[in-house]
Order: structure tokens, then sequence, then C-alpha cells
């Protein structure tokens, strides 16, 4: 009988170290969607692979596909990771976040650079987690201290246009919700939607007809097309606030915003949890970024006559 246990006891802890040797060499395909390219998506989608890398070395391959602006085709990306069998997709994006979401509702699924969930999925009265395979990081700063940003540096200003492109969900939210800071200090506000690129300098200028100070959200189709807002705007001497820094290099003059690249980071470590460590998605909730700076845009302040406060980094 104890010969009988001791092999059995042998047999056991060959197999266990088999089984654990095994799953340390396990690897993993990743399918990244971004929705298009520009620095704040760009630094997001580097994060995450670094941080995914670090932990994983080369156990880990990433398929990285761009849907240049295109929603359609962040529906086909994602798709073609659902038929190839990915262990995990990272949707960076809104667009492709949502795309992900109706693709698949087997594969775990992390969103980044995505600012309200809630909206985004249309879950109504969202607390902070799915409850299905998907979850994520949010770039949502506090919009409260946006619109006081705004007001700081501008004490003076009556309107504000709010510039945003109308086929992002999350731009409505965002500029609902600063929207009604304003008005609730006294400031009249008007939005001024733009479909895509296309008809964004019409929709600019009209802005700088109507604005002491334009806001612009975080908002791929903006960001994307900084230079179009910055050649309406700076020769009008219209002053743009910024939901993001890679928005206000390249139009504004101030911004309170977060490090895309951490946000990315953040991503990545969930991932890792989700693939190594078998953390349930389902039950993950939304992580937010811990810090937020105010940073102001050297260039175009000086060029506007804009005065920054000392509490304000230079972006650059």
């Amino acid at each position: 009988m104890k010969k009988v246990l001791t092999l059995v006891l042998a047999l056991a802890l060959t197999l266990g170290c088999a089984l654990g040797a095994s799953a340390e060499e396990e690897s993993y395909t990743i399918g990244i969607c971004q929705l298009v390219q520009h620095d704040a998506l760009d630094a997001a989608t580097d994060g995450f692979m670094d941080a995914v890398t670090e932990a994983l070395g080369d156990r880990v391959t990433f398929d990285v596909q761009n849907a240049s602006g295109d929603s359609n085709t962040c529906a086909t990306i994602v798709n073609s990771f659902v038929s190839q069998g990915v262990d995990l997709i990272m949707a960076n994006a809104t667009a492709a976040l949502q795309a992900a979401a109706t693709a698949t509702y087997d594969i775990p699924i992390l969103g980044t650079s995505v600012t309200e969930y809630g909206v985004a999925l249309d879950i109504p009265d969202f607390d902070g987690v799915t409850g299905y395979n998907v979850s994520g990081t949010s770039d949502l700063a506090p919009l409260d201290e946006q619109a006081a940003m705004l007001m700081e540096l501008f004490p003076d200003a009556q309107t504000v246009g709010m510039l945003y492109c109308s086929a992002e969900p999350n731009s409505v939210y965002q500029v609902q919700v600063v929207t009604e800071t304003l008005e609730a200090a006294g400031i009249e506000c008007e939005d001024f939607a733009f479909s895509d690129s296309n008809d964004l300098a019409a929709v600019a200028s009209a802005a700088c007809e109507y604005s002491d100070v334009i806001y612009v959200p975080t908002d791929n189709t903006a960001a994307a097309s900084t230079g179009i807002i910055d050649g309406v705007c700076r020769p009008a001497g219209v002053p743009v606030i910024a939901g993001e820094e890679g928005i206000c290099s390249g139009c504004g003059v101030a911004t309170l915003s977060i490090s895309y690249y951490d946000l990315g980071v953040a991503t990545g470590e969930m991932a890792v949890r989700i693939l190594v460590d078998g953390e349930d998605i389902t039950a993950m909730p939304i992580e937010y970024a811990p810090t937020f700076t105010k940073k102001y845009n050297p260039e175009i302040c000086e060029e506007l006559g804009v005065e920054i406060p000392e509490d304000y980094v230079a972006i650059g």
C-alpha cells in the first residue's frame, strides 16, 4: 500500500509540475483595434503593449489594426479578431469598444480612451461594472474642473461655444456636463456639432462668431483634425479650452488632462490579470486615471495674449 501511495504521489507531483510549466509557457494573442491615429490614442496603445510585454515577454503576440476613424472598419477589424479566436481584444476609443462589444460575448474586451462606459454601451444607471465580458479604463477628466479652468483663465467670458463631433456619444456627454456647470455660473453656451472633418471648418467658423471661448471635449475626430480647428480659431483670436493634451497641443490654450500612456499601462495590467491570473472580467470595475495635470500651450497662449497661472505645466 505504501508503494502504491508513493507512486500516486509521484505521478501527481510530476503532473502538477508539467501543468505548471505548461501554464508558465502558455502564449497569448491580443487583437488591438484603435479607432484613429493621433497622439493620445497612440500613447494608450503603446502603454498597453509595454505593460503586457513586460509581464509576458515573447509569450504575447499583438495584432494591431487602425480603423482610420471609420466605425464600420472597427466592426470589420474586431470581427476578424473573433474569427481568429484571439485571447483578448483591446478596443482603443468608443467606436472600437462598441464594435467589439457587438462582435463577441465570449472573448474578454478591455476598452481604453473611453470617457463614459455607461453612455458608450448604453447601460442605464451604470455602477462601474458592466457584468459581462467588457471592462477597461476611462479617460474622463473631472469635467467640473475643466469648466472651472475655463472660468479661471477667462473670467470675463460670457459666451462659450461647444465644438464637438455629433457622432461621438461620449463627446455629447462631456458637453452636457460642462454646459450645465458653466450655465449655473451665468455663462451662455451654444452647441456647435460637426458630423466629420468635412464640415468642421464651417462649424468652427460659426462657433468663433458666437464665442468668447470655445470648449472642445475629449473627441477623437477633433483630435485628428486639430489643424483645421487651429486654422480657424487662432486667426479669429478665439481661445480653445481642450479636453485632453493632444487636442490642446494642436489647437488649444489649456487643458486639464491625463497621461494616455499611463492609462494604457493600467489597461495592460488589467489584461495580464485576466489572461494569467484568471480574474473574472465580468466583475472588474472600470478604472480611472489617478492624477490630472493643468497644462498649457505656450505658443498659442503667447500669440493670443493669454496669461497662465504658475501652477500650469507647459506642453512640449
